[in-house]
């Protein structure tokens, strides 16, 4: 059995002899036994996008997303975008380790495919613009649909070029498009983009930013009208689109647009791009959060990004693509369905556990007599659960918990506590600064010492509900927190 596989059913065994809110086993999941779409989601929406981890964050928990990189030509500059090559330390969409041709795309998808298998969706976001590098885009779709017919195609793009492929990215059955919408008023794309190239020509300043505008608003119209769901990625940068970004919203929604994912400027000097160099800053953790709140209410919020590379490879936050570099893929490499066919089938059931022990404590919760609100980080390697060491973990999801119900609000990124068994204390005081806002931590373990600094900065941390679901912990942790009976889960 695969670590993957292993490490659903060690959680499923540990869940099931109780902590402070384990939920029992609820039956099989899958779709062809009976997995029902969330009470939110339309069900003939969620039958195309409950394996996708961008579409939905209840399906990132289980399955993983891989991007080859074969389109590195660009039509537009992004003051935000520096597309560097051969790579390997920095996690950020434009950056790859190595440029692949279709054929070798083939070959390394064929290798994922045989060794995860969470793989459901091949995307191509780059490192340059997918439908702009069209002719290596279709290529690489074309050759991978003949020998895996089952994975989900999906593209990411500025949205430029995007009318001149509607067509063809419906025939390639292609269901799923992510379009980068950072304004629609040219004044202030003029302070985003440099320039364009369109019909064989330049443009600067505030005509590029319009012909962009145009291109990106028609393509998303196109999309639609298609049936073809569509997420608009907009980068915020403060100063500059933070407060246009809900103007932003309202265009896309009212397009047509599944999900809109508000992501936070990456603007490193190291980086080596325009608002790098410029000093221009990144939102905070709380100031996003705060403009993804103002959102709720237009179109579908998507609050669990991690801003891919154009080589990422596993599970959100998980990023493997180190391990599958072309030196280490072998030429005569054949597909091999077993390991992805067995994970689904082990992994119907436990989503199915997973869907109604959180139905159980969103209604514990939202029948509480209180008026009381938490922010709740997670260590989680996976699986919905609070299965992640402390000191291992290399990022936070966030949740929000109050009488509306338990959301994902984000996840905050940290370097690892421990290396080598030994805890770092300059990395322990930039994980606080890092949790801050945070009122809880849970985790699977925490050791005293951390645990103790924690507590004096304002952060409680606790192991109590290791291996629970995380919906179920919050829930328990609510309940208990404002002074009412936890949940107690039946079979």
């Amino acid at each position: 059995m695969s670590e993957p596989m292993i490490q659903l059913e060690t959680t499923r065994k540990a869940s099931s002899n109780g902590g402070p809110g384990a939920a029992k086993s609820g039956g099989c999941a899958s779709s062809s036994c009976g997995l029902t779409a969330p009470d939110d989601i339309d069900p003939a929406i969620w039958e195309r996008i409950k394996d996708h981890p961008c579409f939905s964050e209840e399906a990132h928990h289980y399955f993983a997303r891989m991007h080859v990189a074969v389109a590195p030509a660009c039509n537009i500059q992004c003051n935000y975008c520096n597309r560097k090559y051969d790579c390997a330390n920095e996690s950020r969409p434009g950056v790859a380790s190595e440029k692949l041709t279709p054929d070798q795309a083939l070959r390394k998808v064929i290798a994922v495919a045989s060794e995860v298998p969470q793989l459901a969706v091949l995307g191509i976001a780059g490192p340059g613009d997918a439908c702009y590098d069209w002719k290596k885009t279709k290529a690489t779709f074309e050759r991978v649909a003949r020998e895996i017919p089952d994975i989900k195609l999906c593209i990411s793009t500025n949205g430029l070029a995007l009318p001149d492929h509607v067509d063809e990215l419906a025939d390639m059955n292609v269901d799923h498009v992510t379009i980068t919408i950072n304004m629609v008023d040219p004044e202030v794309g003029a302070k985003i983009y440099p320039w364009v190239f369109y019909g064989h020509s330049r443009y600067t300043g505030i005509e590029a930013a319009r012909i962009l505008h145009e291109r990106q608003m028609l393509g998303l119209e196109m999309l639609s009208k298609r049936g073809i769901l569509t997420k608009i990625n907009s980068v915020m940068i403060p100063g500059v689109n933070d407060a246009h970004l809900i103007e932003v919203n309202r265009w896309v929604r009212d397009r047509g647009a599944f999900m809109h994912n508000v992501m936070p400027l990456i603007s490193e000097p190291s980086h080596g791009t325009y608002y790098g160099l410029t000093g221009q800053r990144g939102p905070k953790p709380l100031e996003l959060k705060a403009l993804q709140d103002r959102l709720e209410g237009g179109a579908k919020l998507m609050r669990h990004c991690r801003q891919c590379r154009a080589d990422a490879v596993g599970l959100l936050g998980d990023d493997r693509g180190r391990e599958f570099t072309l030196d280490q893929i072998p030429g005569d490499v054949t597909y091999n369905a077993s390991k992805r066919h067995a994970y689904r089938q082990l992994v119907a059931r436990e989503r199915g556990d997973h869907l109604a022990a959180r139905k159980d404590a969103i209604t514990a919760v939202t029948s509480v007599g209180s008026g009381g609100s938490l922010l709740v980080a997670v260590t989680t390697k996976g699986g919905g659960r609070i299965n992640e060491h402390f000191g291992h973990a290399k990022e936070f999801q966030v949740y929000a918990v109050s009488q509306k119900g338990i959301n994902l609000v984000g996840h905050r990124k940290v370097e690892r506590y421990c290396v080598g068994g030994w805890g770092e204390e300059a990395t322990l005081y930039n994980i606080i600064a890092t949790l801050e806002g945070i009122d809880v931590l849970l985790c699977a373990k925490i050791g005293d010492c951390p645990k103790k600094q924690l507590a004096e900065a304002g952060v409680r941390a606790t192991d109590a509900y290791g291996y629970d679901y995380i919906e179920t912990a919050i829930g328990a942790l609510y309940a208990a927190e404002f002074g009412v009976e936890p949940l107690v889960a039946t079979a």
